[in-house]
């Protein structure tokens, strides 16, 4: 319930993918009504997603989920269209504008568009799902179970779902008493849920009365940094294809993962983000980052993913002018959570059967936004993909990004997933406080570019027939 109560009409906490697929022809052609089949065929798998929330009257108790007496499943997936060719460029502004807009909460927490129309008669499925609904423990991301290993779609059982009756007010109310008498935890919860909204009604209104003395007397206030500011209700989406053959040869000729590299590509891109807007950084010599991280714990119960979620908080040296010194930092940082023994190599979370970064990438934002009072200053969270084609009623996805959401005070956040031997970013940023997000997605491409040159130069001068270094141990993703 803290995900409900931490949302605002500047911080809607959902998550969002954008999966690109070849439709095929004929009559077996990918389309709205195939998709519609689609998930109504799944949808048994994920009870959540046909529930929506009910509170308790007087606010004696947390909500809960209760079936969607009238769920309709024509109001979730949704048909959309550019105008053909649509243009890259056309479908990002698409899902700039419809993850800008908060999930209905009278509803269940999730929307799916698909979006005809693309360039080289492809179609886009973007879905959006908020961080309350999915934990990875009762209930993953429906994108899990859309997609299969073959085009040949599973055979399952009919799907005789009718919702129960929701309870009335009455019942609610008298349960919720009860609870709160006879089970002093459910008293604490309820009075910590309680006092963290009127936390926020408080900071809120003091900003609102911070804005009308700025506007009052003209004088503005100090900004907090390029990456660190107040959020508008609009977002900004860009992404970013890059070929993960790329990472593993920086990864050969210097050493670390997939993930290393990938982070310092990401360390690369702010630096010459932050230099090319012409602006002072300020003495700032590193981004505090938060990146969730695949942990095993024996102790805990494990997630469907067999694996546990935890934050890991590294330093991206953007101070540094070197590409291969970043990158050692980048991999120096992360060889202590190597060390505990308890991290999770990428090919193996990879391999997990049914495994779809859309339910890691939800968990990964959940973690972020538990982790606001270590004082961050961006999320990247980096999913190892499957490395073999999947495909959704038949038809093959060709590409898979995500769109993380954006927390309070923080207006960029970056997300990555591989598959298929592509590595995709998705990178959302306050359209008000980034207006250049589009530029932060060319440099992406060139400190890529930049680690390769450097990379093959390294190779040019190692002895034939040995590599230039040992590359440390490692998956071949990272997460």
């Amino acid at each position: 319930m803290a995900f409900l109560e931490e949302e605002t009409p500047e911080t809607p906490l959902h998550n969002a993918t954008i999966e690109i697929f070849e439709p095929g022809d004929g009559d077996n052609a990918f389309d709205h009504a195939r998709l519609v089949a689609l998930i109504r065929d799944r949808i048994a798998f994920v009870p959540r997603y046909r529930q929506r929330i009910q509170g308790v009257p007087g606010h004696l108790a947390n909500p809960v989920w209760v079936d969607d007496e009238k769920f309709d499943l024509g109001f979730h997936v949704r048909r959309s269209a550019l105008p053909r060719p649509g243009t890259p460029a056309q479908l990002l502004e698409l899902v700039s504008r419809i993850v800008s807009r908060p999930l209905d909460r009278t509803r269940p927490l999730w929307e799916t568009y698909f979006v005809e129309g693309l360039e080289g008669g492809r179609v886009a499925v973007l879905t959006k799902t908020h961080q309350a609904l999915v934990d990875g423990v009762h209930t993953v991301d429906l994108g899990q179970l859309l997609l299969d290993l073959h085009p040949e779609a599973r055979e399952l059982d009919p799907d005789d779902w009718t919702p129960r009756r929701a309870p009335n007010p009455g019942r609610l109310l008298s349960t919720a008493v009860r609870d709160n008498l006879t089970d002093p935890s459910s008293l604490l919860d309820t009075v910590r849920t309680g006092s963290r909204a009127l936390a926020r009604t408080a900071d809120r209104r003091s900003t609102r009365a911070r804005s009308f003395v700025t506007a009052a007397t003209g004088r503005r206030t100090k900004s907090r940094g390029v990456i660190n500011g107040p959020l508008s209700q609009q977002r900004r989406i860009v992404t970013v294809e890059t070929r993960l053959s790329d990472y593993r040869k920086v990864r050969e000729a210097h050493g670390g993962t997939v993930n290393d590299v990938i982070l310092a590509t990401v360390t690369g891109a702010l630096r010459a983000w932050l230099m090319a807007r012409s602006e002072s950084m300020g003495g700032l010599r590193q981004v505090r980052a938060v990146v969730p991280v695949s942990v095993i714990d024996e102790e805990l119960e494990a997630t469907s993913l067999g694996s546990q979620i935890a934050a890991h908080f590294v330093d991206l040296p953007i101070g540094e002018p070197s590409p291969v010194v970043r990158l050692h930092q980048v991999s120096y940082s992360f060889q202590a959570h190597k060390d505990t023994g308890r991290s999770v190599a990428a090919n193996r979370l990879a391999g997990v059967a049914g495994f779809a970064p859309t339910t890691f990438h939800a968990i990964g934002s959940r973690v972020a936004s538990t982790e606001l009072r270590r004082g961050y200053q961006l999320s990247v969270t980096n999913v190892p993909g499957p490395q073999a084609p999947l495909y959704a009623a038949g038809a093959r996805m060709l590409a898979s990004y995500p769109v993380p959401p954006l927390t309070a005070g923080h207006p960029l956040a970056i997300s990555v997933t591989s598959y298929d031997g592509g590595v995709y970013y998705g990178l959302t940023a306050d359209r008000d406080w980034i207006p250049d997000a589009d530029l932060l997605g060319v440099c992406l491409g060139e400190a890529l570019d930049e680690l390769l040159e450097l990379s093959s130069a390294t190779r040019q001068r190692a002895p034939r027939g040995r590599r230039a270094t040992k590359p440390r141990s490692g998956g071949k993703g990272g997460a």
